[in-house]
């Protein structure tokens, strides 16, 4: 079997590779490919493989944006770390995912799958089209980890992890619920595209918070609120008098 990899996280398409060599042994890791440009000019290069791995969301945007540069007439297996209800519409149009993080028993679950699924090749197009439509309609890609530096290693960080994000002398960090504290790549701006937005807040230009981290709040002048989080931060963190409302209906939602 040839299979291919499309995924932009390092960790996890080391992780990801070692498990698929493990469950099916004869197995040929053509390519692991990172973005959507990549992706598509592969495609273009090369003939079909048998089977693709694919990450939903990529550091270029969705990986459903391939589709519209080239056509995929192979089985796929997505993985992803979209909640259970979202996950319907891959069930309901028979492509499987694996859910991050990935175990085995999962995996020989979609690889089963894909060769009962790999019978039916003519099945593939058309199950592809009604899987974009129901995506698109019912889910949103928002990332679940962020590739962080540790001494010398790179390390994945739960976003779940992630009590805030700031901005201070130009550099952004984030601070884990645990108070460890992290350098990201990303603007404040681009970080609020990945997050998702109900369990993350732009409390102001220099802070992102996490709903979980919010210890409580309470009036500061210029009808503003000031928020205290459960870990310590370098700046008080205030919401604007034309936020608070908004903050407040986040917070109670």
């Amino acid at each position: 079997m040839k299979a291919l990899i499309i995924e932009d996280e390092a960790v996890a398409a080391q992780a990801l590779q070692s498990l698929v060599k493990e469950v099916i042994t004869e197995v040929e890791i053509l390519a692991v490919l990172q973005s959507i440009d990549e992706s598509a000019e592969w495609f273009k290069s090369h003939a079909m493989p048998d089977l693709v791995f694919m990450d939903i969301h990529l550091a270029d945007g969705s990986s459903f944006a391939i589709f519209e540069e080239v056509k995929i007439a192979c089985p796929i297996i997505f993985t992803t770390a979209y909640d259970e209800y979202a996950l319907k519409a891959f069930e309901v149009n028979s492509i499987d995912y694996l859910l991050k993080p990935i175990c085995k028993s999962d995996l020989e679950r979609a690889i089963g799958k894909y060769k009962s699924f790999s019978a039916r090749p003519d099945e593939n197009s058309d199950i592809i089209v009604r899987l974009l439509a129901s995506v698109k309609q019912n889910t949103h890609s928002y990332k679940s980890y962020f590739l962080v530096a540790e001494k010398d290693k790179l390390i994945p960080l739960n976003t779940a992890d992630i009590a805030c994000v700031y901005i201070n002398t130009g550099m952004v960090k984030a601070i884990t619920r645990g108070g460890k504290i992290f350098y990201l790549d990303q603007t404040l701006d681009e970080l609020m595209q990945h997050l998702n937005p109900e369990k993350f807040f732009r409390a102001n230009r220099q802070y992102i918070i996490s709903r979980e981290a919010v210890k409580d709040m309470s009036t500061w002048f210029g009808s503003k609120l000031s928020v205290n989080l459960k870990v310590s931060t370098p700046d008080r963190i205030l919401v604007s008098k034309a936020k608070v409302s908004e903050f407040k209906t986040w917070m109670a939602s």
